[in-house]
Formats: C-alpha cells, sequence, structure tokens
C-alpha cells in the first residue's frame, strides 16, 4: 500500500502543475491528515527541497479530498503507469508536456473529447479504436497526430 501511495503521490505531483509558492516547512508544520499520507517521506522531509516538498504536500491534500472510488482508481492507474516501459513513460511526458503548451482553448477541446469518448460504452471505445487503427494502418493521420508530429 506504501509503494501504491508513493506512486500516486508522484503521479499527482508530475500532472499538478507549477506550485505556486514553495511550501519549505517542518514536518511538524504539516496537518496530521498531510503526516499520515506522507509518513513514508518523514525522515527525509527536512532535506527535500521547498518546490518538492509543497508539491508532495498538494498530491497529498489531493489524495485526502478523493473518494474511495477516486483512490482506487488512482491506484490501478499508477499500477498501469508501472507497468509500462520507459520508452512509453517518457512518450507520455512528452505528449503531456506538449499538451501544457498549448492554448487553453485548444487544451479545453481536447479534455471535452476525451470525456466524451471516456462516457461512450465500452463497445462503442473499442469499435472507434479499431477504425482508428486501421486508418492509421493505411496511412491515414488524424489532425492532432499531423500536429504532433510536426513539433
Amino acid at each position: 500500500m506504501n509503494k501504491y501511495l508513493l506512486g500516486i503521490a508522484f503521479l499527482l505531483i508530475f500532472f499538478s502543475g507549477i506550485p505556486r509558492q514553495a511550501f519549505g516547512g517542518s514536518w511538524d508544520q504539516l496537518s496530521p491528515e498531510e503526516q499520515q499520507t506522507l509518513r513514508q517521506f518523514k525522515d527525509r522531509w527536512e532535506q527535500m527541497p521547498a518546490e518538492r516538498q509543497e508539491r508532495l504536500r498538494r498530491g497529498a491534500e489531493r489524495w485526502q479530498r478523493m473518494t474511495p472510488e477516486e483512490r482506487k482508481e488512482a491506484q490501478e492507474r499508477f499500477k498501469r503507469w508501472q507497468e509500462l516501459s520507459p520508452e512509453q513513460k517518457e512518450m507520455i511526458r512528452k505528449r503531456y508536456q506538449e499538451f501544457r503548451n498549448l492554448p487553453p482553448e485548444e487544451q479545453e477541446k481536447i479534455r471535452r473529447g476525451s470525456k466524451w469518448f471516456r462516457e461512450l460504452p465500452p463497445e462503442e471505445r473499442e469499435k472507434l479504436r479499431q477504425k482508428w487503427q486501421n486508418e492509421e494502418g493505411r496511412g491515414f493521420r488524424p489532425k492532432w497526430r499531423r500536429e504532433m508530429e510536426k513539433r
């Protein structure tokens, strides 16, 4: 379980963006809930850079706000992340950075499309995946993929 919490904290930190202002405080300044969630970092907390402390603290705060179902989903996502090859992880990091560099309107458009896709019934999602894979196999590249390849 500790391994999952560490991983989840990592993912929350990785995907949480730029910290507002670094925390840079002592372990005793953390709330009891934060201390409980971050307990595996206690021994090295004081040696961590303030920015990392802040990211971990914000990740713990998000973890505490999650419902049990959201926590379970986060653990499953982290498990899938761990199973990825280093190349796959690097590709995801690159795509995430490209996404962050898009204008807010484009980001929102992608979020809406992603939400629409996730809300489809599983069999419909699978049909679309197959269609897109077949189209790419015939040399068709969706507009978003062509744009990514230009960069």
